[in-house]
């Protein structure tokens, strides 16, 4: 079968859950919303550990979500899956000048600032609007960075960043000795805005360098305990000194 008989295939299958699944039935835009996040994040594993047969999979799942919340939205009336489709085609002939009308040369960086002034062009009111709010924070402040430095909002040197983390870092340490709670969350957050900024400076993708940290933390807590139960001792009994020895062992093995 051809993707396009596979795609009418997947609706057809998806309507007919609608109608006599009671779970499919049940479901709304709303309900669906926390595993449609799951499913991204799940293909977005799949890619990290180059599991191509399993992206497949999960891009499938992903499939599934977009052609379930188009048959509901059919349904109540507020926008068919034609409509959804036809919306991203005509906005990539838009946002692609280039290609689809006048035909020119740009480099990359060029068409990144034009795709920008089209999306104002759109009736967006901001060059900073249509970054998710749900959208994980460190990838929300570097979108929203990189998105005023298209028009020229940035700092021009990484030293220059540099000196204003370090600004940052002055006055969450001020806030804490004074325990102004409020004071303290505002400035940690500051904090945290202007080492995301840096990391665009220095080539670093900050969402992927805190997971890759997590997750060595992981492996090296799990050596902790695998030698704690080793030893038959309760982790929960040792004293830090004791952790930190094996702490140390971890970092040089994991």
């Amino acid at each position: 079968m051809s993707y396009q008989d596979e795609f009418t295939r997947l609706v057809e299958i998806v309507k007919r859950l609608r109608v006599e699944c009671p779970w499919d039935r049940e479901q709304t835009h709303e309900s669906l919303r926390q595993s449609f996040i799951e499913e991204t994040y799940e293909a977005i594993e799949a890619i990290d550990h180059a599991h191509w047969e399993e992206l497949r999979n999960e891009l499938g799942d992903v499939l599934l979500h977009i052609a379930l919340q188009s048959a509901i939205g059919e349904e109540k009336s507020e926008f068919s899956l034609e409509e959804v489709i036809h919306h991203i085609n005509e906005k990539l002939i838009r946002r692609h000048p280039h290609v689809f009308g006048e035909r020119l040369s740009i480099d990359a960086a060029t068409q990144i600032r034009n795709w920008e002034k089209v999306k104002l062009s759109e009736g967006r009111r901001s060059v900073v609007d249509g970054v998710p709010r749900e959208m994980p924070a460190l990838l929300q402040a570097k979108r929203l960075q990189e998105k005023a430095s298209k028009v020229g909002f940035d700092w021009k040197i990484p030293d220059d960043v540099w000196s204003k983390v370090t600004e940052e870092l002055g006055e969450l340490r001020e806030a804490a000795s004074r325990k102004e709670e409020e004071k303290t969350r505002e400035e940690f957050g500051d904090l945290l805005f202007s080492l995301v900024n840096y990391s665009r400076f220095v080539g670093v993708n900050p969402e992927e360098a805190l997971h890759e940290t997590s997750e060595k933390f992981v492996r090296r807590f799990h050596y902790i305990e695998e030698k704690m139960a080793e030893r038959n001792l309760d982790i929960s009994r040792s004293t830090l000194a004791e952790l930190d020895v094996l702490w140390n062992e971890a970092k040089k093995i994991v």
